[in-house]
């Protein structure tokens, strides 16, 4: 069994508020978990407005498929014209490699 985890530091577009901010992040989230049956969420930089840190993760039999996902969810939230992605970083722990 593998997890496979992806952290993505986002820079994010006109925006100039918490409340702005969460009507960009909460649909990505939302389609993350929809289109990929991951589990994510906004982990990081939430008392700032123009930055966010998404976390995406995946459990599966094989690291292939959690590799295949986890760029999947990149490119998915890089393709977003209202966010930028400054830095992706993607984990691979194998069960029993503590």
């Amino acid at each position: 069994m593998f997890t496979g985890t992806l952290a993505l530091d986002l820079l994010l577009g006109d925006v100039h508020s918490l409340k702005e901010k969460r009507s960009v992040v909460r649909p990505i989230v939302a389609e993350l978990r929809r289109k990929y049956d991951v589990s994510a969420a906004e982990a990081g930089h939430l008392d700032l407005h123009r930055r966010s840190l998404i976390g995406v993760a995946v459990v599966a039999a094989d690291a292939t498929h959690c590799r295949t996902v986890l760029a999947a969810c990149e490119r998915l939230v890089a393709d977003r014209p209202e966010v930028q992605v400054l830095s992706a970083s993607t984990q691979l722990i194998k069960e029993g490699d503590d």
